[in-house]
């Protein structure tokens, strides 16, 4: 999918919904005040990335595809900035960070152990990452044999595989939270959202927090 068909599934009112109910988990996952210093690692078309930014952040998107870094560079909400990079080899200082996130792009990395550690490597504070999750209705709708259209070839992770990701690295204060438990978007959908508890581990969207040591 190129990046103007990706983007143009956000604008539709379902695209709309899932992106805001996920960002709004990952805020709530990040937990630190607007104006602290973000990585977003795979940005992609820097959907998230400007989300961050308006949110008041001083976010950094870098992703390995140079196409949709010049479609995130040609669509910035104002002062964030991207560059093209791999996110298993960043070239970013310890600690430079004061958080590391990642929205979906852990999914589609072989080595996914490098990437973790480069993540808690360049954050001072938290990195969160945002995953596919297995144990839900849209791995049975959308994963399953593949995947389909962009979600094919993605890897779904169960909340006990992320958090024993996670627990190979020297990391403290996991927290974990889910969103999107019917993907629809319809009334339904957003009535059982407001009602359910993001700790229920169900929800398309899986996030999971730490704090690196």
């Amino acid at each position: 999918m190129d990046a103007a068909s990706y983007e143009a599934w956000y604008a539709t009112p379902r695209g709309r919904w899932v992106a805001e109910t996920e960002f709004a988990l990952l805020l709530r996952l990040l937990d630190l005040p607007p104006g602290a210093s973000l990585l977003d690692i795979g940005c992609g078309t820097g959907q998230f990335t400007r989300r961050f930014a308006q949110a008041g952040y001083g976010v950094t998107g870098i992703d390995p595809d140079p196409e949709r870094i010049a479609y995130a560079q040609a669509h910035a909400y104002g002062m964030e900035a991207y560059l093209t990079g791999d996110g298993k080899r960043l070239a970013f200082a310890d600690k430079q960070f004061d958080a590391a996130v990642a929205v979906t792009s852990l999914c589609f990395v072989e080595d996914q152990l490098a990437f973790v550690k480069e993540m808690a490597r360049v954050a001072r504070q938290r990195i969160v990452l945002g995953l596919l999750n297995r144990h839900s209705l849209l791995y049975w709708q959308k994963g399953r044999h593949g995947g389909q259209g962009g979600y094919r070839g993605a890897h779904w992770h169960s909340l006990g595989e992320a958090r024993a990701l996670l627990g190979k690295l020297n990391v403290s204060e996991v927290r974990h939270g889910s969103a999107v438990f019917l993907p629809d978007g319809g009334g339904l959908a957003r009535t059982v959202e407001r009602v359910l508890p993001a700790r229920l581990p169900f929800g398309g969207f899986l996030a999971i927090t730490a704090r690196p040591s």
